[in-house]
Parts: C-alpha cells; structure tokens; sequence
C-alpha cells in the first residue's frame, strides 16, 4: 500500500511519511535497499534527542551548471558560513561523485585482480585433483580398457573418454562455483546497496575456464589410458 501520509515510529517518535525513494535510486544518491529515513536536522535533534558531530551535505546541481562552478560556489559558501577569512585552511571536505566512482573502481579492480589470482589458484589445485583422480580412475580400471580395446576400441576413443570424463567432473566443480557465486551476489543484494550480480559472461567464462582446465589437466591420465596395452591390460590384477 501507498507510505504517503502514514505515521512510523522511529526510536518511540511518531513522523509522517511525505515521500519515498524511487525503486531504482542508487546508494550513491541516498536510495538503495536499505531502510532509511530522511528527516530535518531539527527533527533530529528535537525530538530523537540526537547531538549532530559531523554533517554531510548532498548537492545536484541544475542544468547547464558545471561541476568546477559548482565545487567554487559551494566551497564559497561553506567557508562564508563557517567564517574562514582568505587563506585559512577549510576545515570541511568536497567529495564529488567522479571522486567517489573513481576511488570505488580502484577498490574494485584490486578486488578484480585478487579474485583473478585466486581463481588461478583454485583453476590449478582443482587441476591437480582432477589428475589424481583420473589417474587413480585409469588405475581401477585398467582391465576394462583392455576388454574395451581388445573388442576395437582405438586409442582416440579411449582418450576422449576419457577427456570427456575429466571435463565433466571439471564442469560439475565449475558449475557448483556458480551457484555459490549467484547465491552470494544474492545475500549482498539483499543486504546492502550494492547491486551484485552474476553477468551472462562471468557464466560463459567460468563454465569456458572448466572445460579447459579439464582437458589440459586430463591429457596425462586420457593420455597414460589410451597407450595401455590390451593384452597386459586384460592380465591386471
């Protein structure tokens, strides 16, 4: 139902609700998906009996006024409020929104290329546990490559078997990674005003880095099964 108009309490005080943020309000301007409740300073202090230590103002400018006018007209102002003479240092600070996205993106991309290194890690130790249990796989199952190559199977067919099983284990793993990914982006999209997310192409390229890490991890064990001789396979015990 419609909020305007209606009565919430907040800390026991009764306010009435005259607007709402728009469902697609970034955090960057004061929305998000985080409860929030906007109110005059006054109100703040009068009736939640709050003391105000430091401030935060949020400025849009018109149409057709640009950034740098804006920046001096507001430094202009603040420091004529708070009566800084010419030549005192301002003891208040501007932050733009470029300033905001560019620090936010240099956070990000170190996040980028950790996460990159770190799925590097992973994409070679689950590489190495994919050789061992193929290898172990080739192993136990030496006596049925034998039967299978003494009935005409060739060695390219027992080693895209063999590749295909490696890639499939590879694809399970990828796809599980997936699932805790979409379920995490999940969990910070609903608790915080990031919009995360799983991208179609982070889809394509995890599924993509499975698959080849299945078949160059799997070439030695399909490789070691293929070249097996059937007679001395059909012997093992």
């Amino acid at each position: 139902s419609d909020p305007i108009g209606k009565e919430i309490m907040v800390n026991g005080t009764p306010f009435t609700v005259i607007g709402v943020y728009r469902d697609n309000a970034s955090f960057l301007s004061g929305g998000g998906d985080r409860a929030k409740v906007v109110m005059p300073i006054q109100s703040l202090g009068r009736h939640l009996n709050v003391r105000i230590r430091d401030m935060g103002l949020a400025v849009k400018p018109r149409v057709g006024y640009r950034p740098d006018e804006l920046i001096d007209d507001v430094t202009a102002t603040l420091r004529g409020s708070r009566g800084l003479r010419p030549g005192r240092e301002s003891n208040f600070a501007i932050i733009t929104q470029d300033k905001i996205m560019d620090t936010y993106n240099k956070i990000f991309g170190m996040f980028f290329l950790v996460m990159i290194a770190l799925s590097a890690v992973g994409l070679i130790v689950g590489g190495v546990g994919v050789v061992a249990i193929m290898m172990i796989s080739v192993t136990e199952r030496t006596r049925e490559i034998g039967v299978r190559k003494a009935l005409g199977a060739t060695r390219t067919t027992i080693l895209l078997q063999f590749l295909v099983e490696a890639v499939t284990l590879t694809g399970i793993g990828g796809a599980a990674g997936l699932f805790v990914g979409w379920a995490v982006a999940l969990l910070v999209r609903q608790y915080s005003p990031i919009a995360a997310s799983v991208p179609p192409l982070a889809v394509v390229a995890a599924l993509g880095a499975s698959a080849v890490t299945g078949v160059l991890f799997g070439m030695l064990p399909a490789a070691r099964a293929a070249k097996l001789d059937p007679v001395e396979a059909l012997r093992y015990e």
